[in-house]
Parts: C-alpha cells; structure tokens; sequence
C-alpha cells in the first residue's frame, strides 16, 4: 500500500519540484507530469496504453468549458487591445474614486476584478498599471489585482469552473453554486481584510472597516441571491458579473452618501485624454456588452436554455460507459467568439489591428489552453486507472489498481473526521501546482467524493472547499504574479509579493477549513 500510493503521487511531486525547484512552466510541469502519470499507470496499475489514451483524451474534451474559454477571452482581450478598446477601458478606471483609498481598493480589484475575470479578461493584466498610475506602489500593484477576485473564482471565465465542477460531481449547476456560495461573504470580505493590510497595515484595515464590510458581503451576498432565488437561478453562471457590478454599484453609492467625489479626472494625462478622443466607452465596452446580453437571453429565456444546454447536449462516449455533455453551443466559449465578432461592426478594425490581434493571441493563447487541458488529463488517467474491458462493459475489477481509490483509502485512516479540514489545503496546493481553480476541481473531485463516502462526510462541501483554497491560492501563483510584475515593468518584485501573500492564503484557507469542518 505504502509503495501505491508513494507511485501515485510521484507525478504531483515532480509537478511541484518541477516548477518550485527549476521554475519549468505551469504547461511544460503538466505535461511531465501527465507522461508519468501515464506510465505509473501502465506498469504499477493495470492500465492499458489504450485506457490511459482513451482517459487523456476524455480529460482535454472535459476541459473544454476551462481551455477553450482561456483560448476565445485571449482573444477577445487581444482584440480589443489591437483596436484600442482595452485602452479606453483602462482611463476610466483611473479615474474612479480618487478620494478614499480603502472604497477605491475595494471597487478596482474586488469589484471590477471579479468583473473582469467573469468575463474572461484578466485582472492581473488589466489592473497593475491603473493601481501605478493612481499612486500605488509596484508591490501593492501585483499583489492586490491577484487576490481581489479570489473569492468567486468559482465564477471565472463565465462560471467555467462551476460548470467543471457539476459536470464532475453530477450535481446540476444551481445546487453546485449554493454550496460554493454559503461560503462566499466571509472569504470576501475577509480578502477585503487582506487587502488593506497590505496597502496600509492595520491603520488601512481600521480607516476602511466599513467599505471594506461593505464590499464583502455585497460581492458574496450577489452569490447567494443568484443561486437561491428562484427566478435568478437560471443565470447561475453569469454570478461573478453580476457580483462584480453590484460591488461597484454600492461602493459608488457609499461614496455618494458620503458627499464625496465618484469621478476624478484629474489623474488623467494628455495621453489619457486623446484616447478618450478617440473612442467612446460604449464603442470600448461592445464585445462585453454583447456577451452578456447574449448570455442573459441563453440563460434565462427557457427555449434557448433548454435547446442549447438539453436537447443539444453534443455528448461523446470517448470511454465505453462514460459519457461527456460538451454542450459546445451552450458554453460560454462560443459566445465570446461570436460577441467578438459582432463588436467588428462598432470597432471597426483594420486589417492591421487583425493581424496584431492574431500574433498577439497566438503567443498568449496556445500555451495557457495547454495547461488548462493537461491537468484534466492528468485526472482523467488517475481516476480511471486499473479499468478493464470485461466483455460485458470497461470497470475497475480490482480497488486496488485504482490510483484515486488507493489515496481514498489512505486519506480516510489518515485523517478521519478532519479530512474536510485538510481537503481546503490540498485544494490550495491544487491551484499553487496549477494555477487554475478548475484544474484544482478536475485532479481533486473523484478522489473527494470516494473519500467523503468512506467518512460519511458531504462529499459536495469537501469537493467545494478544495476549489475554493484553489481560488485562494491566485495569490501565490508564480505564473499569475509574474503576468502581473510584467505589465508594470517590475519583474522580481513577485518573489517579494508571495512571501506577503503565502501568509493571508493560509490564514483565509484556515478559516475555510474551519467552515468546512461545520458544513461537512
């Protein structure tokens, strides 16, 4: 048993060494560590090549709600930074609430963070250099735009993680988002809590208590409303826009009765000032506008959302007995390349702004898909390692070759009753190791749910907080702080950012596994 399950983990283990130790890619790391995996498989556990090919391929159809949506909001953000929309997007942020930090922080990086990555752009892109123009140092400038949206990571790239998560579970997505979210109001406002420690220490956290509480249960409160009132539920994957914007609304609503200032213009630079010339904000905001406007009609007109997400659920058999809904004409990937598209007509590119949009895309995009795709893969070959062809269908006829059930097994005497508990930290070494909360669900959910039975413990509520520490650990992503250092020039300075930040993960990670320990 003691060699199982040290073979089991050998591939993480080399994930992680891989990218701690040499600094390899998140992409290169997982590929490593999908070809060990696919070997370990093969000659420790009773896996044909075929089974192991069979699984790999079923985990990159799996991701498609996760890879293809990186691969289409690449290259909606590289359009609109071809044509300049991203640009106008920019100044007018700058420009909001200049005159109290604390709201400030809270509306730009809660707020606009977890509108932004609902939508599929990237805050850690996006953010850094509006926080350098209104004064912020470079430090703070990476360190708060990754953790600004980590709460509702679940809601990312248009609920792609929740829609992994309840393809993974078998749970139907607004059951899925009610047990994610009875966790959402502490963890934001508690990541409000951090923010302000950073910026300010404890001087920030007192002078900015109230937006800061404000903020939080607005952001996670939008969670709840939209996964337990009846007629919001439809629109479960559009959770993290809608909590975004009602973040901003409110805090701009705070300053108001406050008396002070929502709209400052005068950090806006001449060169600020010609892009505003240049185009309006509606021409800048048409892709997203038309995203959520097709989304809204998908999801809550009842013809559209029953034909595109039931009756054409595109589903393939890529194992004999298991099948996958790709509902490619539902998923929000789709939508992001036809909103894309439909934007030409206000943005009007140039043959120019095409062609830097595809070179741009091609760098970023193919990459990204990649590790998005690899750990899915990975899972896949680990949860069906040990299967058989019978004659009479494909089943795991030995336990005991099943590499997922042999680290059940071992979790279970190992941790007992705490297991809930440890399963928040595993999902934050998940999403260290990834860099995705959705890879996170696709390595962890089978492993969860066979121990969960094993303890009688809510096997939901375990897979649910493992996804969570892995949106938690945004913040101490090598990758994601990198992006963020490079925008603002400051390359080196996120080595400085994770030594801060490695401890408010583990200490909001505690207190979801405290929560977990309750719910479970």
């Amino acid at each position: 048993m003691a060699l199982a399950i040290i073979l089991t983990l050998f591939p993480i283990a080399v994930i992680i060494l891989l990218m701690t130790w040499k600094q390899l890619a998140a992409d290169y790391s997982g590929i490593v560590g999908w070809i060990l995996t696919l070997l370990i498989a093969f000659f420790f556990f009773n896996t044909s090549l075929e089974v192991g090919m069979r699984s790999s391929l079923a985990g990159v159809v799996a991701s498609f709600p996760v890879s293809l949506m990186v691969i289409a909001s690449i290259l909606q953000i590289s359009f609109m930074e071809a044509t300049g929309a991203l640009r106008r997007v920019v100044v007018f942020l700058k420009t909001l609430a200049p005159s109290d930090q604390a709201t400030q922080i809270m509306l730009l990086n809660v707020g606009a963070g977890t509108l932004l990555v609902a939508i599929g752009a990237t805050p850690v892109s996006i953010l850094p250099p509006i926080l350098v123009a209104l004064g912020y140092s470079t430090f703070v400038a990476v360190a708060l735009p990754a953790i600004g949206f980590d709460a509702l990571c679940t809601f990312a790239l248009l609920g792609a993680p929740l829609v992994a998560f309840s393809d993974l579970t078998g749970t139907p997505l607004v059951e899925s988002a009610q047990v994610f979210a009875r966790f959402l109001p502490l963890v934001s406002t508690l990541i409000g809590f951090g923010m302000l420690w950073i910026v300010g220490k404890f001087r920030l956290v007192r002078q900015g208590f109230v937006p800061c509480v404000i903020a939080g249960l607005t952001n996670g409160g939008a969670a709840i409303a939209m996964s337990y009132t009846p007629f919001l539920q439809n629109g479960v994957v559009l959770t993290g826009v809608v909590a975004g914007s009602c973040t901003i609304l409110v805090m701009l609503l705070y300053l108001k009765l406050l008396g002070k200032p929502i709209i400052d213009r005068s950090a806006l630079k001449e060169e600020d000032l010609a892009i505003e010339r240049q185009m309006s904000l509606f021409k800048a905001l048409s892709p997203w506008t038309i995203l959520v406007l097709a989304l809204l009609v998908i999801n809550f007109y009842p013809p559209f959302s029953d034909f595109l997400f039931k009756k054409i659920d595109m589903a393939v058999s890529i194992i004999p007995g298991q099948v996958i809904k790709t509902r490619m004409l539902w998923n929000a990937y789709t939508w992001v390349m036809i909103s894309t598209i439909l934007a030409a007509i206000f943005l009007k590119p140039s043959t120019k702004h095409i062609n830097d949009m595809l070179v741009k895309w091609s760098k970023r995009a193919i990459r990204p898909g990649i590790s998005a795709a690899v750990f899915f893969a990975i899972a896949f070959v680990m949860n069906n390692s040990g299967l058989q062809n019978t004659g009479s269908g494909w089943q795991v006829i030995e336990p005991g070759s099943n590499m997922i059930w042999i680290l059940a097994n071992a979790s279970a005497m190992a941790f007992g009753g705490l297991y809930p508990f440890v399963s928040a930290y595993l999902g934050l070494l998940g999403g260290f190791v990834s860099g995705s909360e959705a890879s996170t669900i696709a390595m962890f959910t089978k492993y969860h749910i066979l121990t969960s039975k094993l303890l009688n413990v809510d096997a939901l509520v375990v897979a649910a907080v493992t996804a969570i520490g892995g949106g938690l650990a945004s913040v101490i992503s090598p990758a994601k702080l990198q992006n963020a250092a490079a925008t603002i020039d400051a390359l080196g300075i996120e080595s400085k950012v994770i030594k801060t930040a490695f401890i408010i993960s583990i200490l909001l990670t505690l207190v979801v596994a405290v929560m977990a320990l309750v719910f479970a």
